[in-house]
């Protein structure tokens, strides 16, 4: 397990990291996570424009929270790439640990997950769509801090 060197306050002023929409995909996901299967995730640059918040950079932190909100682990983003769509590689897919068998199928469940109604809700656009062209964020991290036990 991966010691907790932040103070409560170190906690409350990190930015968060929200995998997916509280539930049992989330939950899925902070699994993964906390595990060690997951190393990478992929966001939408539209997602990004949207609510105004910068791209990733390497050496951010942040605060992944579960379903309920509570703090689980400190993450620190160790590379980023904007590539369209089309060019998400396997490397990448495997590292996002959710078990995919390939691009193909990766893709099948993230354009789900992009073209449903909580996605388009958070975009405010109820027809949004993505396609080959689509840029997206591929970033990497790494777990540095586990708060499960450190009451944060």
């Amino acid at each position: 397990m991966i010691p907790d060197p932040f103070t409560p306050a170190d906690i409350a002023s990190m930015p968060r990291t929200e995998f997916a929409f509280p539930g049992p995909l989330r939950d899925r996901l902070v699994a993964a996570v906390l595990s060690g299967a997951k190393t990478a995730t992929t966001g939408l640059v539209v997602d990004y424009e949207h609510e105004g918040d910068p791209l990733p950079e390497p050496g951010d932190r942040s605060v992944v929270v579960d379903s309920d909100g509570r703090p689980v682990a400190v993450i620190e983003v160790t590379g980023v790439r904007v590539v369209p769509l089309a060019e998400v590689d396997h490397a990448h897919v495997v590292d996002e640990g959710e078990g995919h068998a390939g691009v193909a199928e990766w893709r099948e469940g993230h354009e789900a997950f992009w073209h449903g109604e909580d996605m388009r809700a958070a975009l405010d656009d109820p027809g949004f769509t993505v396609d080959d062209t689509t840029p997206v964020v591929l970033e990497r991290f790494r777990v540095v801090a586990d708060l499960r036990r450190a009451g944060h």
